[in-house]
């Protein structure tokens, strides 16, 4: 019984999976055209589709508005209850319907004309009212359901998902979109947080570990532990001349042993820290401490100036 269940769930995966890779072949100068209006667009993308393909649409939307392409989805029904009024003839309309005759998008469809809106129809029939009306017709066909039945929408809706998608990645690359773009439109996730967050934002500034580069290496270890950063500062005329961590600290006990207590911080600190500028980015930071395998940086003005350090736990955000 169990293997049973698992083989109708691999069959499944297998049929969307075909169902995707047909989608190549009919990657062709539609697909070219539908992106070309799409990025001529000085207005929105207006996505609208009735259910199953209307739950794929709105996705579809969400997908263009946040790679940099203005969308939103609206259900054909409420355009007939007042929602016409967001589209203007600098927008242009994707409509969606596997069957290409869904009534309710036929009926939308001649207000949409009325306007001259460009219609990117995407169906799984070429031969559908839907296609002949459309300015471009994106096929999505696909042989068969991954329903055993052949009925419920499954193959069909991951075919459309997938050409929205690659609708939004060519559109993407066109435009250029970098991941700061992407950030900009996602500041609540992580990625916008790395991106966006400074090391201003992040720096600890008070209480810095500073000790002089003539201090013993044993007083050097108290002022580097009461720190708690792992760290100490050396400064000359006020500005950063050496970093020593406890790594540092560890190695030179091992090396000097009884001389080490005579040993003082010039004889073991990094001249040339790796610093940073106030407003460098924390997704910067943390590929300057990957590069050079280190857990903190100072935080410096244009004079070298010390104004804090950022540690591997502060670009935590």
């Amino acid at each position: 019984m169990e293997k049973n269940i698992r083989e109708h769930a691999i069959q499944a995966i297998r049929d969307e999976a075909q169902a995707v890779l047909d989608l190549i072949p009919q990657i062709d100068d539609s697909f070219d055209q539908a992106v070309e209006l799409i990025l001529k667009c000085r207005g929105k993308v207006i996505v609208t589709g009735v259910g199953k393909s209307g739950h794929i649409g709105a996705k579809i939307a969400a997908t263009l508005s946040s790679t940099g392409t203005p969308s939103f989805f609206i259900n054909p029904l409420d355009v007939f209850h007042g929602d016409l009024g967001v589209m203007t003839q600098d927008d242009v309309v994707l409509a969606i319907s596997n069957s290409g005759q869904t009534d309710e998008l036929l009926r939308f469809i001649p207000m949409v004309l009325h306007m001259n809106v460009p219609i990117i129809g995407m169906s799984g029939n070429a031969d559908s009212l839907l296609a002949k009306y459309s300015t471009v017709h994106l096929n999505v066909r696909v042989e068969k359901e991954a329903c055993p039945l052949n009925l419920a929408p499954t193959s069909s809706t991951t075919a459309v998902l997938v050409m929205g998608d690659a609708l939004a990645i060519a559109l993407m690359e066109l435009r250029n979109f970098k991941p700061q773009d992407f950030a900009q439109f996602h500041p609540g996730g992580e990625l916008g947080k790395r991106l966006l967050t400074t090391a201003r934002d992040v720096m600890r500034s008070n209480d810095l570990p500073i000790i002089p580069a003539d201090m013993h290496l044993g007083q050097a270890i108290i002022h580097v532990s009461k720190g708690k950063l792992g760290l100490g500062v050396s400064l000359e005329n006020n500005r950063v001349s050496g970093l020593i961590t406890d790594g540092d600290i560890r190695r030179a006990m091992e090396k000097w042993q009884a001389e080490f207590f005579d040993r003082t911080v010039s004889d073991i600190m990094t001249r040339n820290p790796k610093t940073v500028l106030p407003n460098t980015k924390i997704a910067e930071i943390q590929k300057i401490m990957q590069k050079y395998k280190v857990h903190s940086v100072l935080v410096v003005d244009a004079d070298n100036h010390l104004l804090g350090v950022v540690d591997h736990y502060s670009c935590m955000v």
